[in-house]
């Protein structure tokens, strides 16, 4: 069974490859190429099934013949005292295309301006994923404080700015296998799994 994730995010595809040893991770653009899915939602839902669709009509009108399961996550991390920017937009805070470097120094800027060096924050996941014309959703969080300098090379995205709560560590610090227990991620894939072993 093939799961097509609706990225080319390398980051996010080798995650999922880890967290789901027992199916073939293919990035949607290894079949189908580059295509713009235009992000038009207004919540982490909406965005996620956005792209499942996008990706799984053009899987139909290519007609891709084996069985496969097109996936979707749309995530991203929110800090309350920041009317909860950048929410949605984390992955072009800094503006389109945003490097990780950027979006991570607007956020850093954003925590100087009003002077704090540690806040809370979470990370919300929303996976969608799309089986045989049938749409399912789940979600995860995971909660922690953001700091206003970046410690530690690992992860991706707002990884070196987060540590997630009863930690010491930024995600950026900390072993992948720790971090597969607690992001949010593998919590919104944990009930997924479970979603997929029902339908399949």
């Amino acid at each position: 069974m093939e799961l097509i994730l609706a990225s080319s995010n390398k980051g996010k595809i080798k995650e999922l490859a880890y967290l789901l040893p027992n199916f073939t991770v293919i990035a949607y653009s290894d079949i189908l190429g580059s295509m713009d899915i235009e992000e038009t939602g207004t919540t982490f839902k909406q965005n996620a099934i956005i792209k499942a669709q996008a990706v799984d009509e053009a899987l139909k009108n290519k007609s891709y013949d084996k069985e496969y399961i097109v996936i979707a996550d749309d995530s991203g991390i929110s800090v309350p005292v920041l009317n909860n920017e950048p929410n949605i937009y984390s992955a072009r805070y800094a503006g389109l295309n945003a490097s990780d470097k950027q979006n991570n120094e607007k956020l850093i800027s954003k925590l100087n301006e009003n002077n704090l060096t540690k806040t809370p924050a979470f990370y919300t996941a929303c996976l969608a994923f799309i089986y045989k014309n049938n749409i399912y959703t789940t979600h995860g969080w995971m909660h922690g404080d953001v700091i206003n300098k970046e410690v530690g090379e690992g992860g991706f995205g707002y990884d070196p700015l987060f540590i997630p709560n009863n930690f010491d560590k930024t995600l950026g610090e900390l072993d992948s296998s720790v971090k597969k227990d607690l992001s949010h991620r593998s919590k919104a894939l944990n009930l997924a799994i479970d979603v997929i072993n029902v339908i399949l």
